[in-house]
């Protein structure tokens, strides 16, 4: 009896592992990919996804064969035999835990140098229009390692973004625009210098997997590069007060031609001279 127990508590446990598994790889459980960053990152919660089904499934097929195994028989008395330690056993649930923390740090750092996260931030084009006093930048999340290399072929796109109770303005220095909306070309680096006006707010795009704190006083930098047209929620990612909640705005993602249009037409043109 306990050794069918058995089988049929690993069968199952190896059955839900795999349709995890499968579940990760073909069920569409994130939203849309429309960054370079993206699919970087979604390696990560696979990852993560997979060993907690894991970690999920032992634990509960534990419970169950201890359920099992050790439950009461009939004619019993009293309440067992008491065991007070076991060595094995735990030096096995002290190692295990401390594999996986260790291994999920190492990959998640990896992830994280591989979005950018790692790289100088002062390299950024953005040096020559500095938003404070010193031109100091705090933090943020450079071009992926990808988009580095890519960079000298293609020119970044400097946006200053200002965020305030409770809104999110652009500025494009170039051509002196301002807008509620943020317009990028598919395709091309984008940087966004970031500063508050008052409180903390955080500047986070689902589809493009970023999210960066916007701080008073100290500016930060994201970089990134939209990969597929269309228009995609802003979101503020920090309690910033009561209207919070209606924080938003949008990041409309073009193709190089519509963006160059929707610059050109927005853009301050010189004055002409009678």
């Amino acid at each position: 009896m306990l050794q069918k127990t058995a089988i049929y508590t690993i069968s199952i446990s190896l059955l839900i592992i795999i349709g995890g598994i499968w579940a990760v790889d073909n069920l569409n459980l994130l939203p849309v990919v429309a960054s370079s960053n993206a699919p970087i990152y979604d390696e990560l919660f696979k990852v993560l996804f997979v060993i907690g089904i894991i970690l999920f499934v032992g634990m509960t097929g534990l419970v169950i064969y201890s359920l099992i195994r050790f439950r009461k028989k009939p004619g019993q008395v009293g309440d067992g035999i008491a065991l007070e330690d076991n060595l094995p056993l735990e030096i096995f649930w002290t190692a295990v835990p401390a594999i996986v923390v260790l291994f999920v740090g190492l990959y998640s750092y990896d992830i994280y140098e591989r979005m950018g996260g790692m790289q100088s931030l002062s390299a950024n084009s953005h040096d020559h229009h500095s938003m404070n006093s010193e031109g100091r930048v705090w933090g943020g999340i450079g071009l992926t390692s990808q988009d580095a290399i890519e960079r000298n072929s293609l020119p970044m796109i400097n946006v200053d973004v200002t965020a305030l109770q409770f809104a999110f303005l652009f500025n494009y220095p170039e051509g002196e625009i301002v807008s509620g909306e943020l317009h990028v070309p598919r395709g091309q680096p984008v940087s966004l210098k970031m500063e508050s006006k008052d409180v903390i707010h955080a500047f986070w795009v689902p589809e493009f997997r970023l999210k960066q704190d916007v701080i008073p006083g100290q500016p930060t930098v994201i970089n990134f590069t939209p990969t597929k047209t269309g228009k995609y929620p802003i979101i503020c990612a920090e309690l910033c007060g009561p209207y919070h909640g209606g924080m938003r705005s949008t990041v409309v993602v073009e193709e190089p031609e519509e963006y160059q249009a929707w610059f050109k037409q927005n853009s301050k043109q010189p004055e002409m001279e009678l």
